[in-house]
């Protein structure tokens, strides 16, 4: 493992629906929202939000109302989930860096979507939890979304909530604080 300055921000968006998943189909990721955080200097780089044509479920309205992405979009600009967890590998040295995202919901999706696809996993074993890390380093007795604890942090929420290229830069605003308080 490299010891480096650097962490592997991720926060997934995934197919969903209003009530139960309905027959034939699973979550499955559509949107892998990345960047990197430079935790010495707290900047931000190398944002995008890779687009996943989903090949066992389609977006649903209630998905599209949370997260603005649409089955036309995904079907335009959509890739594999293949071909976006290599492209973590060959752009991000995915493997290399120890990641984070919020909660612990992104790391179970993309092990059972790996699994399940039979894609060897991308990321790295060292994986920080920002969700519990903010709760702990704030001495919060409950734990708070991201957009609580943004709102917590008078940190204005950037871009659209529940879009993963949006949500993984507010993200590491939030990491990059807990770095600078502990």
């Amino acid at each position: 493992m490299k010891t480096t300055n650097t962490i592997i921000i991720i926060d997934l968006e995934a197919t969903c629906w209003k009530g139960s998943i309905p027959q034939g189909q699973v979550n499955e990721i559509i949107e892998i929202g990345i960047c990197l955080l430079d935790i010495k200097t707290g900047a931000i780089s190398k944002n995008q939000g890779i687009l996943i044509k989903p090949e066992r479920s389609v977006v649903s309205s209630f998905c599209t109302e949370l997260t603005t992405i649409t089955q036309e979009l995904l079907d335009e600009k959509g890739i594999s989930f293949q071909a976006a967890c290599e492209l973590l590998r060959t752009e991000y040295n995915s493997e290399k860096y120890t990641w984070a995202s919020y909660g612990q919901y992104d790391l179970n999706m993309m092990k059972k979507q790996c699994s399940y696809s039979g894609i060897e996993y991308p990321l790295s074993e060292n994986h920080i939890n920002v969700k519990t890390l903010f709760s702990e380093t704030k001495g919060l007795r409950k734990k708070v979304g991201m957009k609580g604890a943004l709102g917590i942090l008078d940190i204005p929420l950037e871009g659209t909530h529940h879009r993963g290229v949006d949500d993984a830069r507010n993200i590491a605003k939030i990491l990059d604080w807990c770095q600078n308080s502990l």
